[in-house]
């Protein structure tokens, strides 16, 4: 009998011929390329170093298009926003030491979002490796130990022969169920040294599905069914999975209300009768979903910012669908199902029954109700209307991405995204500086969409040299800076828990004068003009800046008291 797995492919006449008579010239990084290449992959980001220089002088005889930032850092916050909106591996180069390191932070992101980023470093020289200490430039005694603890698995490469698979079984890595960042290290003498290594012609690299357990289903599908008062709360897991669609179909079927949380921003139509939004923040929303007798939570861990700073106390039964299996039952205990969110929608969509609620939406109405009653009562009418205005200027099937700043805590709640994998925000690691160059990634992604990024002054000056790579590279990113004079959320923070802020406030540049020295348009808008200007710019091709001076305030917490 013959298995699957017994099957070897055979080469074509070509394939042989090629591997018997390799081009002369090749080198350890023509693998790393041809790898990639191989893969699938069409574009990388990345940042040259000395002990990179293999990979790089390697790239000018593939076909693949390199993109480079200015700093590590925003190459991976770039890679990032590529591998969410692509869904696949978004390869990244970087170099050995203060290289690799400058990027910990994006790749932290990338982990807790669940982005694919496929980071391949250099190394000092074989000889180096061991912990020993040689002296070699940007020497570490064990520099995968830094990566550990922030990617989903470490590649480490000693000979050439080992670079196809390592880079393969990293791109497996990253694209199996949660997807997340893996990390590759070559030496520099492999990556320099000329190679007699055939050709890499091709890559067998699939992710592992992650489906259900038939027994776990059956029983969440029957806890569903029989529920008074389902409620659904939907996160990232949806939107990185694409299962926006069973989810609402599953929804419907049910009658069971849904909220996003920031993650999983768009994964439920927003006016949709059965929609809570995203005010996951709001007690009023943290009240129902505690009344929920069976509560659905479908690709999210429930942690701080998904259950109002862990004040979310369900009173009744818990199905937790998780692929990441460390926030399977970590905050709550549940049913916990450890699956990718598609196939466990599915296996519900086939098993559970379909319940009448006329009720559910009446529900829905007063929640919101309340919520939007809550808001009215703190006169925030500049902050609603400058999202609004956002809004409405930004095109419907256009990528927003959002800093860690006070606009972008409004969005979170507020703001409709018009659609999965529409928003993203900086909240898996809350670092600065995220938005700029991620939305650069998301254009490099899909040039035939202007993609906006919403910043603070703060924020802005972690980003604002990729001016430059946006110029270089002329994408359509739109930057909204709002300029505060300081870090704006921590000044409100500080104010309110110390009467004083210390360490917020900022000198900043004149943002519009310093965007034009880089050859970028940008304007400098009112909260009343900010509609039309951020409209215009996002319709010229191009990058621009949008700079908004305005002061503006959160809406009051509902988990401190």
């Amino acid at each position: 009998m013959t298995h699957d797995h017994d099957l070897v492919l055979r080469p074509t006449p070509a394939q042989t011929e090629a591997a018997l008579n390799p081009p002369p010239g090749r080198t350890g990084g023509d693998l790393v390329v041809e790898t990639l290449a191989g893969l699938g992959a069409t574009t990388v980001f990345g940042l040259p170093g000395q002990h990179a220089l293999g990979m790089f002088d390697a790239l000018r005889r593939s076909d693949l298009r390199y993109i480079g930032l200015r700093m590590e850092n925003n190459a991976g916050f770039a890679a990032d926003a590529y591998g969410r909106i692509t869904g696949e591996a978004a390869p990244l180069l970087l170099s050995t030491g203060p290289g690799a390191l400058t990027s910990l932070a994006a790749l932290q992101e990338a982990a807790a979002a669940s982005a694919p980023v496929l980071a391949i470093s250099s190394q000092i020289p074989t000889a180096g490796l061991g912990g020993g200490r040689h002296g070699y430039l940007h020497e570490l005694p064990d520099q995968a130990a830094s990566f550990r603890g922030v990617v989903k698995s470490v590649h480490t490469v000693r000979t050439q022969s080992q670079i196809p698979s390592a880079i393969e079984a990293a791109w497996t890595s990253a694209l199996t169920a949660p997807h997340g960042p893996v990390w590759v290290e070559i030496p520099q003498d492999v990556l320099l040294a000329e190679t007699a290594i055939p050709v890499v012609t091709g890559g067998d690299a699939f992710p592992e599905e992650l489906p259900p357990r038939p027994e776990l289903t059956a029983v969440a599908a029957d806890l569903l069914s029989k529920a008074a008062r389902p409620a659904i709360i939907a996160g990232g897991g949806v939107v990185r999975a694409d299962a926006s669609g069973k989810l609402r179909q599953l929804a419907e079927r049910l009658r069971a209300p849904v909220v996003t949380t920031p993650g999983g921003k768009g994964a439920f139509p927003w006016t949709h009768p059965l929609s809570l939004q995203s005010w996951i923040e709001d007690r009023h929303t943290t009240d129902f979903l505690e009344d929920a007798d069976v509560l659905l939570v479908v690709g999210s861990g429930l942690g701080e910012l998904s259950s109002n700073y862990h004040t979310f106390k369900p009173r009744g039964r818990v199905v937790q669908i998780e692929a990441d299996l460390g926030k399977l039952e970590s905050n709550h205990p549940a049913l916990g199902i450890h699956a990718d969110a598609r196939l466990a929608l599915q296996a519900l969509l086939e098993t559970v029954s379909e319940r009448q609620d006329p009720g559910a939406e009446e529900r829905v109405r007063e929640v919101l109700a309340k919520v939007a009653e809550r808001i009215a009562a703190q006169e925030l009418t500049l902050e609603q209307d400058v999202l609004a205005s956002v809004r409405k200027a930004l095109p419907a099937g256009s990528p927003s991405f959002w800093d860690m700043t006070i606009l972008a805590y409004w969005a979170w709640s507020a703001f409709d995204a018009k659609g999965p994998n529409h928003m993203h925000s900086a909240q898996g690691a809350g670092g600065l500086g995220y938005a700029f160059p991620a939305a650069l990634g998301a254009a490099v992604a899909d040039p035939t969409r202007p993609v906006l990024a919403v910043s603070g002054d703060g924020g802005a000056l972690y980003s604002i040299a990729e001016l430059a790579t946006a110029r270089q590279y002329d994408l359509n990113v739109t930057w909204l800076i709002v300029d505060d004079g300081g870090y704006g959320i921590l000044r409100e923070y500080m104010n309110d828990a110390f009467g004083e802020a210390t360490a917020t406030e900022l000198t900043r540049p004149d943002y519009v004068a310093l965007a034009e020295s880089f050859g970028v348009p940008g304007v400098r808008t009112t909260p009343e003009s900010l509609e039309q200007d951020l409209a215009k710019a996002l319709a010229a091709p191009g990058p621009s800046v949008v700079l908004l001076p305005a002061v503006l305030r959160m809406f009051a917490p509902t988990h401190l008291g």
